[in-house]
């Protein structure tokens, strides 16, 4: 009897333990805020988090789980948080930085983080078109899956395939997929930049028509 009630309590502060372990508690967060999406055909995204044990040992952060979860925002379109910072040099010390990202996942910021910086995947659905937009950053873009148009507000347009790579400088512009029928991937680094002057006027972060789901941002 003693062995059993030892065993008991061992098993039942060990799931004690685990229920409130910071990742169960963000999967559990995260999946009630999330409603299930129909699959679009694209791979899941792994994102691994690196991380050092007690004696300084390089090691994997079991902190967020791999899979790159996504959230439905404007007009079908999905935004993959795949890592975000908030101040430069970054802070990893006692997983600070990690911190940050967690609650960022639970409090979804703007494109851009004043002083940080982001990493996100976004998948367009078939024949859609983002609202003119400009945010104060120096954008890398990426497509990983299919082809997307970028659409300057000059009305001048190129058109990207998978590997090809945006340079993005604080102009304002859109994103079309132009596939009929299949969903576009792409992965975006986000860093903010100083006011842009252009003849004499600061150009400021314009979402144009709104982007739905999407917050300002300074917030």
């Amino acid at each position: 009897m003693e062995l059993k009630s030892a065993i008991s309590c061992t098993f039942a502060s060990n799931v004690s333990a685990e229920l409130n372990s910071p990742s169960f508690v963000l999967q559990v967060i995260t999946s009630e805020q999330q409603p299930k999406m129909e699959n679009n055909g694209l791979r899941s995204i792994k994102r691994v988090i690196t991380d050092h044990d007690a004696d300084g040992k390089s090691t994997f952060s079991k902190a967020v789980p791999e899979e790159l979860k996504f959230r439905e925002v404007g007009d079908g379109a999905r935004f993959g948080l795949a890592y975000a910072t908030q101040q430069f040099p970054v802070n990893m010390t006692d997983q600070a930085d990690i911190a940050v990202y967690q609650d960022k996942l639970v409090n979804p910021p703007g494109i851009v983080i004043p002083g940080g910086t982001v990493i996100l995947a976004v998948d367009m659905n078939p024949e859609s078109t983002s609202a003119m937009h400009r945010t104060v950053s120096l954008d890398y873009g990426v497509v990983l899956e299919g082809e997307v148009d970028l659409v300057l507000d000059s009305g001048e347009t190129k058109r990207f395939q998978r590997g090809d790579m945006a340079i993005q400088r604080g102009t304002s512009h859109a994103w079309r997929n132009p596939s009929k029928t299949s969903w576009a991937r792409m992965l975006f680094i986000v860093q903010e930049a100083q006011p842009l002057q252009v003849n004499g006027k600061t150009l400021t972060e314009d979402y144009g028509e709104g982007m739905k789901g999407v917050d300002p941002s300074h917030t």
